[in-house]
């Protein structure tokens, strides 16, 4: 009996000495594609992204209005950071495979075409 006693609270010590767990990623992760475009134009006020885990049109309808993120590392500190950010958001699908399309306030330059950027879950439409 006594024996059985002590390995149940081994176990709930166990339990609950777990707690470090690691950081919660508020953001789903994305990778810019490119402008839209056809054959001959470039239409570079709209840019694709891929978002990971987003294989269907339907999978898109979560994302619209969602306000993206593309940071990146400059040479020059402002403000005491070498970090900028720009922002957009997602607009609307482009296709069926879960590409969206996406407006800026300062159009992408082509440097960040396949370049990871984040997809905030804000503003919440649920």
């Amino acid at each position: 009996m006594p024996a059985e006693i002590k390995a149940e609270q081994a176990k709930k010590v166990k339990k609950f000495a777990k707690k470090n767990k690691a950081p919660t990623r508020l953001y789903a992760r994305g990778v810019i594609l490119g402008y839209k475009r056809s054959k001959s134009n470039c239409y570079a006020t709209t840019t694709l992204v891929k978002i990971e885990g987003v294989s269907t049109k339907e999978d898109v309808k979560f994302y619209i209005g969602k306000r993206i993120a593309y940071v990146y590392k400059t040479k020059k500190e402002i403000r005491n950071s070498k970090y900028r950010v720009m922002w957009g958001k997602v607009r609307r699908h482009h296709g069926n495979s879960g590409v969206v399309r996406t407006a800026w306030k300062k159009n992408i330059p082509p440097r960040a075409f396949g370049a990871q950027c984040r997809i905030m879950l804000y503003p919440s439409n649920i």
